[in-house]
């Protein structure tokens, strides 16, 4: 289920960790990252493996960015700002975003794609998006193509991708729907199997035969599993 009443309005943000590392998603795989993590989420898929609850602390767009400042800037390829789902925070991001472009970093959204509107009043701060589409046979949720597509017409000439995480249970109408949309759109997507713990929870064979049913319909996508999770690291 999709539940936008958790935005937050006051200006704040629920983080629930700062840290370093390498970017094991998608066609930044190997960027060296700072990551900040949001709490909330307004879904609730069945395969999310990050704990974006529990201790947490509520920060200004001033205090983060004194965080920000304590790490070695001139490692970092990009900030990622991820959770959760960072777009319940547009209010908060509104004014922390043009700080971080005062200090030349590079803004890298990673996000469900469902809250087109919260988007666009931060877009032109936001280098890259990281998009996920969501399959119905993965998260156990409703579908929300509909709100992707709103999503990625919003993203408008931002340099965007998706990312589909899916398992045995995927179909070809989903396989169909997210050609549409990337076709569209003119987009990369990035087939992302899912995982258990540090194991695909499907065999190689079965992720190349998925991915080639998609080439056979748009040939704009890759097959990326989680690298992090097999180099140990967050």
């Amino acid at each position: 289920m999709i539940n936008e009443e958790i935005i937050t309005t006051d200006g704040t943000a629920k983080i629930k960790e700062v840290f370093a590392s390498i970017q094991g998603e998608g066609p930044y795989i190997g960027a060296k990252q700072l990551f900040i993590r949001f709490c909330d989420c307004n879904l609730r898929c069945h395969y999310c493996d990050t704990d974006y609850t529990g201790e947490n602390e509520v920060y200004t767009p001033e205090s983060l960015l004194d965080v920000v400042k304590q790490f070695d800037l001139k490692t970092i390829d990009s900030v990622s700002l991820t959770g959760g789902e960072p777009l319940l925070s547009v209010d908060f991001l509104e004014k922390f975003l043009p700080l971080l472009k005062e200090l030349n970093l590079k803004i890298y959204l990673e996000t469900n794609a469902t809250l087109p509107e919260e988007l666009e009043r931060i877009r032109d701060f936001v280098d890259v998006v990281s998009a996920d589409l969501k399959l119905e046979s993965a998260t156990g949720m409703v579908k929300a193509f509909d709100s992707h597509d709103r999503f990625f017409e919003a993203c408008g000439e931002k340099e965007c991708f998706a990312k589909i995480v899916f398992d045995e249970n995927i179909t070809d109408e989903e396989i169909d729907k997210c050609v549409e949309i990337a076709e569209k759109y003119h987009i990369l997507l990035i087939l992302q199997p899912k995982m258990n713990e540090d194991s695909m929870s499907i065999t190689s064979v079965f992720a190349v035969k998925i991915l080639d049913k998609f080439l056979k319909k748009y040939k704009n996508v890759r097959l990326i599993p989680q690298v992090h999770k097999f180099l140990s690291v967050r």
